[in-house]
């Protein structure tokens, strides 16, 4: 299972997409980007855009949630914010459970085949519901997909910086 989106650096993890002001108190709405969106309940600190940022309170509303940050304490002020990235230091990611990646993780991987020949990069991952799609640039330009099975993914090394996969080329007719 593969969970969460990648900021422009590593260093820091997107959680969520900042919305409208919610009220005239400085309250907004943000749009949750994160498989774990219980992640809010605890929030203290995070990032919008650059800017690191206190948060005082979260609350959950249909899709989203209600938060409010220091020094923001106005619609006018939430308009400053409002389409800006909320992220938090990679450090704040909690732990998975083993066999278990952050989307985060497995994006930028080198593929390789049994023999350790590199076939691609992972490029990014389609959720399909019942198991995820690494979407892999092969160095020729084309895209290879491979589905983040048991049977095909025999090995991901995130420290390494790789995966190994076997599947079968596909047959012409």
């Amino acid at each position: 299972m593969v969970k969460s989106l990648k900021s422009a650096t590593n260093k820091r993890i997107i959680i969520g997409r900042v919305g409208a002001a919610h009220g005239v108190k400085g309250e907004f709405k943000v749009y949750p980007l994160t498989d774990f969106p219980d992640r809010f309940d605890n929030l203290k600190e995070a990032f919008v855009g650059d800017k690191p940022v206190k948060v005082l309170s979260t609350r959950y509303q249909n899709n989203f949630i209600v938060m409010r940050i220091e020094g923001i304490d106005s619609r006018e002020a939430v308009a400053t914010v409002t389409n800006k990235l909320m992220e938090v230091d990679r450090s704040a990611v909690p732990p998975l459970a083993p066999g278990e990646y952050y989307t985060f993780d497995i994006i930028g991987l080198k593929v390789l085949d049994e023999a350790k020949n590199e076939v691609g990069t992972i490029k990014h991952i389609i959720k399909t519901g019942s198991n995820d799609v690494y979407v892999t640039a092969t160095p020729s330009g084309k895209e290879l997909l491979i589905p983040a099975l048991k049977k095909v993914v025999k090995e991901i090394n995130v420290p390494e910086g790789y995966i190994i996969a076997q599947w079968e080329e596909p047959k012409d007719i």
